[in-house]
């Protein structure tokens, strides 16, 4: 069993016990011995958890430890580190660098082992097909998500003609050629998509859609027969 791994079951097993468990006990269902156990203490110790006791006494974990990022199994972090490759490469120049930034962050604190592992991959991400550039920044139709917020937009359809859009954004989706806003739009009483390469301009503006951002999501997947935004 990989290390990380390891240090994941260790650590549930400490939640499920409020009082001290010992040293014996947490090898033997681990399936490791006592030196190693008293190594992967100590690593859970230098990681921030605060397992309180020693050897021959017994072991408990203080509440409120938050799992950090290494922490994962193996094929998930494969997968989190997959999906970071993608936006490293496929998003927009603020959010592929916030993508790099989190995958060092991550790679700072991973064991050896994995930190490794993420530095040769054997999940690639292939060339990207041409597809239209963005006409506006997405951080703008991103902090309008966050913070759900109303859109002015002047849009261009297929046929060249632009017009002007009030719309409540509910979700921005990424595809390989192209962006899409998903909202509803004031103009056409109803859900719209819009192609960001057709965006002629996009303002935030101070103004509160009056429905929440989830509720909206969840009109428009009924409205679209969506289950899952994943799937």
């Amino acid at each position: 069993m990989p290390r990380a791994e390891r240090l994941f079951d260790l650590l549930q097993i400490l939640r499920r016990h409020r009082q001290p468990v010992s040293g014996a006990s947490l090898a033997g269902e681990l399936g490791v011995s006592l030196r190693t156990l008293y190594r992967d203490i100590a690593a859970l110790q230098r990681l921030g958890a605060e397992v309180d006791g020693e050897p021959g006494v017994g072991y408990v974990l203080r509440p409120g430890f938050l799992l950090p990022p290494l922490m994962f199994a193996e094929e998930e972090m494969e997968a989190v580190m997959l999906g970071i490759r993608w936006v490293a490469e496929r998003g927009d120049p603020r959010l592929a660098a916030a993508a790099r930034d989190a995958r060092a962050r991550i790679g700072a604190v991973l064991p050896a082992e994995l930190r490794d592992r993420i530095g040769t991959p054997s999940l690639l991400i292939g060339p990207e097909s041409a597809g239209s550039a963005d006409t506006v920044d997405l951080a703008l139709l991103r902090d309008a998500l966050r913070r759900e917020r109303k859109l002015a937009l002047v849009y261009r359809d297929q046929s060249g003609a632009e017009t002007e859009r009030t719309v409540w954004p509910v979700a921005l989706g990424f595809f390989d050629r192209m962006r899409m806003l998903v909202a509803w739009c004031e103009l056409r009483d109803g859900f719209r998509h819009f192609r960001t390469d057709r965006m002629v301009s996009a303002t935030v503006t101070d103004q509160r859609p009056p429905r929440r951002r989830a509720a909206l999501l969840t009109a428009w997947r009924e409205s679209e027969g969506i289950r899952c935004m994943d799937c």
